[in-house]
């Protein structure tokens, strides 16, 4: 597992670093590309999405770069392979279901257990930018309800 995340994590940086047609970038130090908005009802508030490794029948690990605007976050949601992010700058949160919210900052890793509901996103006053790596051996992310802003706040 270790030598598949180190894989992975080296192929997404040497992609982005190598992409043909100029990006937007989250920020002028960024190490991604801010990508496309998501415009699904995943996520609330403004969130961008740029894939750096889609899963496939050889690598059913799936890489992404997520920015999230100060506030904006995912719904509670699990994920049957599970999940791992990276902090890559800003100030996030990640909570589990029962258990207090964490506060995730640039170089934090954390590890989504499977299975277990969760949230992540921006802090309030802060975008977060995080590297999302999903192992789909076992399933596509499964989404649950919206994250209240009671449970947000807390």
């Amino acid at each position: 597992m270790k030598k598949a995340l180190t894989l992975a994590l080296s192929t997404a940086i040497a992609f982005s670093m190598y992409a043909q047609e100029p990006v937007e970038q989250s920020a002028a130090n960024s190490v991604f590309p801010k990508g496309d908005r998501i415009r699904n009802d995943h996520f609330k508030g403004t969130a961008y999405l740029k894939m750096l490794m889609d899963a496939d029948s050889l690598n059913p690990t799936s890489v992404g770069a997520v920015t999230f605007e100060p506030g904006a976050r995912t719904k509670w949601h699990l994920h049957p392979g599970g999940q791992i992010l990276l902090g890559i700058d800003g100030v996030g949160y990640y909570q589990e279901k029962g258990q207090a919210k964490k506060i995730l900052r640039k170089g934090d890793v954390m590890k989504c257990p499977t299975n277990v509901p969760h949230w992540h996103g921006a802090s309030p006053d802060s975008a977060f930018v995080q590297v999302a790596i999903t192992n789909r051996h076992l399933g596509e992310t499964v989404w649950l309800h919206e994250v209240s802003n009671s449970e947000y706040a807390k």
